[in-house]
């Protein structure tokens, strides 16, 4: 969420960003906000103006009283009770127009950065570098379900009976290498600097909208029924969440913490032979990096929580590229956002495993999230961005250890992690 501010003093530049951003039904907001921000200062003065009366006329009680002019006294009382109900009325106009005006200001998007390309969709975002040679085996590589199925790790057939499309079964070396990702990614996080922690995996509704916009809320969230409670799609939504109304300490930042969690997701509208894997799934874990920041800050920390995921798909000798986000394709709160890829040698192309985004004040002006300044409280930023999320990372280091004969070359920084196996053979 902007700042109203900003919108009173710059509307031309928020309905530019909107632009930008191919959001051109949502322009009308910007002019409706001005309307009833307008009306809901004009209320705001009257309600003073009534206080101020109302405090006069409260003097002239207690001078009339003290003089004993009782008869007059109580007809200026009866003035008091009318201002009284002209307060009360007067403040739930306020209520209203306040309402009235978050409701909107939450459905505008955040500025974007100066930098971001102008583009409609994916289609336009934009490559950055590449890191690692991509490499095209002169064999061939089977779809990444049936690689795990060979070597006895996966089970679709059970989860669709026991859960239905979209879920699965890791077994046995499989799921051990899927521990194995996540406790090294944790542990190369630890060795950033960033501070490990589990959060609540469920959250309310009033941090939900607090970290992502309605849009995103409707097409991930899943609802628990019958309370005010929504499983988690990524452990950001709950980490930032614990900041919620919190007045931060300027010696304390930056606050940098890398989270573990399983994750939920809807994922409407999947399909293809790339959703029949273990590629777009309702559940799934993953290992994420989020910091809240000074504002002059946020960008140098943009710029290293992208290259630490660099780094660590690297260390696994895995290609990626880097992949700026354009326009269309950023999130309403977000400011600035940028994909790593990784290389499929079995599709010849990469594909997203990680996201990094500087969501600058857009989250901490919905949940209240300040530092306490010299010159008084200023809110923070706050970005996130994924270490690892398997099983999708899975597919990734799959197929770029896949061996002719069907098996497995198990990372040299994963070995540790797995008592020391150098390769998953074929069962």
């Amino acid at each position: 969420m902007i700042d109203i501010k900003f919108l009173r003093e710059n509307p031309d530049v928020v309905k530019e960003n909107i632009k930008k951003k191919f959001q051109d039904h949502k322009l009308p907001l910007v002019d409706e906000v001005i309307e009833l921000d307008s009306k809901n200062r004009q209320a705001k003065l009257n309600g003073d103006n009534l206080r101020a009366e109302r405090k006069s006329l409260s003097n002239q009680i207690g001078s009339l009283m003290k003089a004993g002019k009782k008869n007059e006294a109580e007809a200026i009382k009866s003035q008091v009770q009318e201002i009284n109900n002209k307060l009360e009325e007067n403040e739930k106009l306020e209520a209203t127009y306040a309402e009235e005006i978050k409701t909107r200001m939450m459905r505008i998007p955040n500025i974007m950065h100066e930098s971001v390309p102008i583009g409609k969709d994916d289609s336009e975002n934009v490559e950055i570098k590449k890191y690692g040679e991509p490499v095209v085996p002169d064999y061939e590589i089977p779809y990444h379900g049936e690689i795990m199925e060979s070597i006895g790790g996966l089970d679709l057939d059970s989860a669709r009976r026991v859960a239905g499309q979209g879920f699965y079964y890791l077994v046995g070396d499989l799921a051990r290498l899927h521990s194995a990702v996540l406790t090294y990614a944790r542990d190369f996080m630890i060795n950033k600097g960033f501070t490990y922690c589990v959060p609540p995996f469920m959250i309310r509704s009033d941090v939900v909208t607090g970290v992502m916009s309605f849009e995103e809320m409707d097409a991930m969230m899943y609802k628990i029924e019958g309370e005010d409670l929504y499983l988690i799609g990524t452990s950001e939504h709950s980490m930032i969440g614990k900041f919620k109304d919190q007045i931060l300490k300027k010696e304390d930042m930056p606050y940098t913490m890398t989270s573990y969690s399983p994750c939920f997701r809807k994922e409407k509208g999947a399909h293809g032979i790339e959703e029949r894997g273990v590629y777009r799934i309702h559940q799934f874990e993953k290992q994420e990096m989020i910091v809240i920041c000074e504002p002059e800050d946020s960008y140098k920390w943009y710029d290293k929580m992208w290259s630490y995921s660099v780094e660590l798909f690297r260390s696994m000798d895995i290609p990626v590229r880097t992949l700026e986000c354009c326009s269309g394709d950023l999130a309403d709160l977000k400011a600035k956002s940028l994909d790593v890829e990784a290389w499929s040698p079995r599709q010849q192309k990469y594909f997203e495993v990680c996201s990094c985004s500087n969501l600058t004040d857009a989250q901490s002006r919905r949940l209240g999230i300040r530092i306490k300044g010299d010159n008084g409280n200023y809110y923070a930023h706050t970005l996130n961005n994924t270490v690892v999320a398997p099983p999708r990372m899975l597919i990734a280091l799959i197929e770029n250890n896949y061996n002719p004969d069907g098996s497995i070359t198990i990372p040299e920084v994963l070995r540790p992690y797995m008592g020391g196996l150098e390769k998953i053979e074929v069962k």
